[in-house]
């Protein structure tokens, strides 16, 4: 459904976009991750047409993101991470306006802005004025613009980065159950929204793509056996001493009264902790094994600690 094909996007000396390829199947919720600059916002911007890249290709549905932007209008739902509105217009003023320009049938629009509204949780403010809205209410309201003609494709930027708890549950609830319903690539840095509700992954550093792959593959693969256990800060450091010599145990991490292990295997690891606490005679108050999080392969993929 999206395909992006080696796509450079340069400001002058700086490479925004270093050759980036990326392909997002039709139904997917598709997490793009990076740290700040990598080039995320910049390769939705191309996506939409509100960019043109130095050279390669991006395309939505066989239609070139740069040449064919009108009949992409149609298929696809943009949120910028910070949307702008007239300050004078209401919800429903906007919407209409909106709606108008999809060519959208009176009673079909009235409909939709009535859905869309409820959807993101802005129907009882629908005839307030904008200006008066907070950052989160805003980028409600952006989310509703991006849905209301129904699109194939949803490019989401950021798209709860200015919501309090409740209301990102809420708004990445609404995202996942479009899943097979419509395309959804959401550019984020928020790693534990990510895996929440999406399907596959790529992360993007310096303007490349480092790595694809699906969310329960990459943990599989990449995440490291951890193990935390809490006891007296004597015995640990010399059962941390009696860890060190041991082939199995990758890295030990102390910290007062809490030793973290990473091992090489956590079934035969499990045993062989709880046996080495026995014979170091370490009285343990805590052992448990810690499941591997999206955040912690992110980060070592990142910064080179293991090779994709």
């Amino acid at each position: 459904m999206i395909q992006i094909e080696d796509l450079h996007k340069h400001y002058g000396a700086v490479r925004a976009l270093d050759g980036l390829n990326l392909h997002v199947e039709a139904g997917q919720v598709f997490g793009f991750l990076g740290p700040n600059g990598a080039g995320k916002t910049t390769t939705l911007r191309i996506l939409t047409g509100l960019v043109h890249p130095t050279r390669g290709r991006a395309s939505i549905a066989g239609l070139d993101a740069s040449r064919q932007r009108q009949a992409l209008t149609r298929l696809v739902g943009y949120l910028p991470e910070e949307p702008a509105f007239y300050p004078w217009w209401t919800p429903q003023e906007f919407l209409d306006y909106l709606g108008r320009l999809h060519r959208l049938p009176a009673p079909t629009r009235a409909r939709r802005i009535r859905e869309t509204l409820e959807q993101v949780g802005l129907h009882k403010v629908a005839r307030r004025r904008i200006g008066g809205f907070s950052r989160g209410m805003r980028q409600r309201l952006g989310l509703a613009a991006a849905l209301l003609h129904r699109p194939e494709v949803l490019l989401l930027d950021e798209p709860v980065s200015a919501l309090d708890p409740l209301g990102r549950k809420e708004i990445l609830e609404l995202i996942g159950n479009l899943r097979g319903e419509c395309t959804v690539l959401m550019s984020t840095h928020i790693l534990a929204d990510v895996e929440r509700i999406c399907d596959t992954i790529g992360i993007i550093v310096q303007g490349r793509l480092l790595l694809q792959s699906p969310r329960a593959i990459l943990l599989e693969r990449y995440a490291q056996p951890l193990f935390e256990m809490v006891s007296e800060e004597e015995a640990l450091h010399r059962w941390a001493e009696s860890l060190a010599t041991q082939g199995w145990v990758r890295e030990i991490h102390l910290q007062d009264d809490v030793l973290r292990v990473v091992v090489e295997d956590a079934a035969q690891a499990r045993h062989k902790l709880l046996a080495s606490a026995v014979a170091q005679q370490v009285p343990l108050r805590r052992f448990e094994e810690v499941q591997p999080s999206l955040e912690e392969v992110f980060v070592r993929l990142v910064n080179g600690e293991i090779k994709p």
